[in-house]
């Protein structure tokens, strides 16, 4: 057997071929010196914690945003929570959210003392429905958490426009959405402000949890720094009540390194996506839809099938990894289950989380594993 320079082995016939989901060993391969000169100089300077890596990379990816300010936190769900404390909800307050997507949206509302407010989404983008959010609005609506799912964001002018009208905050959950933009805007430019995650897996990713919170406002952007670092200005001085919620010095030297990587990435990914749009389209495939005016980024690259279960297993049997993202939408969850919602209340979140399946759109994909990939989901759907 010959092997096709990503970690992949086949024989003639191409049916011995390994697809991974997700490979971040080729991914450090491929920038091996990038990351160890950045881990080195950490170690060599000891600067840990709040150091001038955390500090340059700030200013860094608050520029690829086009955005005045980022502040590095420990992960994405505490960059949603400590957003929601800069901009001072109050207790049981409602935030409408939509009820497909991962669990963190929903629960740094809930640690932050409001009560999540689920809506259900648009069946061809997987999107938080507008008009679902609209009248789920009530006098105790504080504010709105759309999230750019999958990578793709939501037409946020369109929302923020609804927000300013209504009164309401504005928070931007782009933890999938690195570098995406929409009508050229990227996260950040039209809300309050707009949560990060550098879970490893993300397209930009850390080499363990990170997190970061970006907005145009000076005066939260100065409240969220202090507030991660235990409420402090210098080391024994407290202003408020804060919390440990800092960006390690190692994590930032990482994403550093990985920065300006990410849109030759963000590049490939999108290129596998439109070969596998192409061909699915052409095998009459249901693929979510991406909208004309986005630049999608394609953290996720997801297709709908009514026999999803059967699908992943027989593309697992021919060496292809898959994912679901997400199976139990939010509003189902056994950890929400006071909210009263029963099955059949949102009728698209459910049928996607039924009938979603994640292929491998991983940037160190070959395109041998790519026409492999098309092959077999062609086959067997």
């Amino acid at each position: 057997m010959g092997s096709d320079g990503h970690g992949s082995k086949m024989d003639g016939s191409k049916r011995d071929m390994h697809v991974p989901f997700l490979d971040l060993q080729a991914q450090y391969r491929s920038i091996r010196e990038d990351i160890d000169s950045a881990i080195a100089e950490v170690i060599r300077t000891s600067r840990f914690i709040i150091g001038s890596e955390e500090t340059k990379f700030e200013r860094l990816f608050a520029d690829s945003l086009r955005i005045p300010y980022a502040v590095g936190c420990s992960c994405g769900t505490s960059a949603i929570y400590i957003a929601l404390m800069a901009l001072c909800m109050p207790q049981e307050a409602e935030v409408i959210v939509p009820a497909m997507t991962y669990i963190a949206t929903a629960e740094a509302v809930s640690l932050a003392g409001a009560r999540p407010i689920f809506v259900d989404v648009e069946a061809d983008t997987g999107l938080i429905d507008f008009e679902a959010m609209t009248r789920a609005v009530t006098s105790k609506t504080w504010g709105v958490i759309p999230v750019h799912l999958y990578g793709q964001m939501v037409d946020m002018p369109r929302f923020a426009a609804f927000a300013e009208e209504k009164g309401l905050r504005l928070l931007e959950d782009a933890a999938q959405a690195h570098a995406a933009e929409y009508r050229g805007q990227r996260p950040g430019s039209l809300s309050d402000a707009a949560a990060f995650s550098f879970f490893p897996g993300k397209n930009l990713g850390a080499y363990g949890d990170a997190g970061a919170i970006v907005t145009r406002d000076r005066r939260m952007a100065e409240w969220v720094r202090q507030y991660r670092n235990h409420g402090r200005l210098d080391k024994y001085k407290h202003e408020f009540v804060g919390f440990n919620f800092r960006l390690d010095g190692l994590q930032a030297a990482v994403l550093q390194a990985k920065l300006p990587h990410l849109e030759r990435w963000t590049e490939r990914r999108r290129a596998v996506a439109a070969r596998y749009r192409t061909a699915f389209g052409r095998a009459g495939i249901r693929c979510l839809v991406e909208r004309p005016q986005a630049r999608h980024v394609y953290h996720l690259f997801v297709i709908r099938h009514p026999e999803r279960d059967r699908l992943r297993k027989a593309l697992a049997d021919t060496g292809i990894e898959c994912g679901i993202h997400y199976p139990i939408p939010l509003h189902l969850q056994p950890a929400y289950k006071s909210c009263g919602q029963q099955p059949g209340s949102l009728p698209e979140s459910e049928a996607l989380a039924r009938e979603v399946l994640s292929l491998p759109i991983d940037p160190e994909l070959s395109d041998a594993q790519v026409e492999y990939v098309i092959q077999q989901v062609c086959a067997h759907a």
